[in-house]
């Protein structure tokens, strides 16, 4: 499902990129194609939406097939593909093993950071493309997580599970916690953040989020489970699904998450933090007639970062 220059591809809108503009998919999606490239594949109709030609400002709704014609993204020199252009054994091998849940609906999977979901995104290869490329039958997301996010990922095995879930999405059944360590010392009292959030694109096509009056409404809620001199480590239960919600209600209110490199000033760096501290610890879904909890243990990265901020700084009570 990838764009590589032979075939055309084809990708499936998930409940979190319902309501964008088709011309704003396009360029968060093939980052790297030239704007008047993707501008003039929608002109001539090779771009399609359920079969259909549109113009560049529809709306895409959750579930919406949108085929992409051959077109060449550039691809980053990451070792994740074997010379014939397809996943390499190590990097199936290292999926396969952050299953922690699967049956023959859904597979739930502890997602590495660094890992992005699906390719086309500025990377030559994600989870989606390896899984169809190590087994046979349907895999398509439910939901996303930001390539830089690790953590509970949960991936549909067939399309009446895919729009069951899209709806449970919708109608706000699904519940997620995340742990996440910030900059400075998050106030106890400040356990919810509701500043509406609004969509933009950079020049280049990658998709930005900022605090704005006339924003989408958003919510996160807060827990301090840990502190120190200089960092804060919390726990996340997001109310509402934006874009970069977490991490830009964290960055809004002073304490941008460790790691950031799209939200946090270049100021707030700590040396030898190598990665994006934010974590989908866990996921509940509507599974059959029951809610059902998944767990993702944290990662080693991510207790080595907290260890190594907690060593240099004072406990801050």
């Amino acid at each position: 499902m990838e764009p590589d220059g032979r075939s055309p591809a084809t990708y499936r809108v998930i409940a979190e990129h319902a309501g964008q503009r088709l011309d704003n998919f396009l360029l968060g999606l093939l980052k790297g194609v030239p704007r008047a490239r993707i501008y003039s594949m929608m002109r001539r109709g090779e771009v399609r939406v359920n079969g259909g030609r549109c113009r560049p400002s529809r709306r895409l709704a959750a579930g919406d097939v949108v085929r992409i014609p051959p077109v060449r993204v550039p691809r980053r020199n990451d070792g994740r593909r074997s010379p014939a252009g397809g996943p390499g054994a190590a990097f199936l091998a290292r999926l396969e093993d952050t299953v922690v849940f699967e049956d023959e609906h859904l597979v739930v999977l502890n997602k590495p950071a660094g890992v992005a979901v699906h390719g086309g995104s500025g990377v030559s290869l994600g989870v989606i493309e390896a899984l169809r490329s190590a087994r046979s039958g349907m895999f398509e997301l439910i939901h996303r997580l930001d390539r830089d996010t690790s953590g509970c990922l949960a991936i549909a095995k067939d399309r009446p599970t895919l729009l069951h879930h899209h709806a449970a999405f919708r109608d706000g059944r699904v519940k997620k916690r995340y742990d996440l360590v910030v900059h400075g010392r998050w106030p106890r009292r400040l356990r919810s953040v509701r500043t509406p959030l609004a969509r933009y694109v950079l020049p280049n096509g990658e998709r930005r989020v900022r605090p704005a009056a006339a924003g989408m409404r958003s919510r996160t809620d807060f827990e301090r489970v840990d502190a120190c001199d200089g960092a804060t480590w919390l726990r996340a239960f997001p109310q509402t699904g934006r874009t970069h919600q977490i991490r830009v209600h964290a960055a809004s209110a002073g304490h941008p998450i460790l790691g950031d490199q799209k939200y946090a000033d270049r100021g707030a760096a700590v040396p030898g933090v190598n990665r994006l501290m934010l974590h989908a610890s866990s996921l509940t879904l509507v599974v059959g007639d029951e809610r059902r909890r998944f767990e993702a243990p944290l990662d080693v990265s991510f207790r080595q970062v907290w260890e190594m901020v907690t060593a240099s700084a004072a406990p801050n009570p």
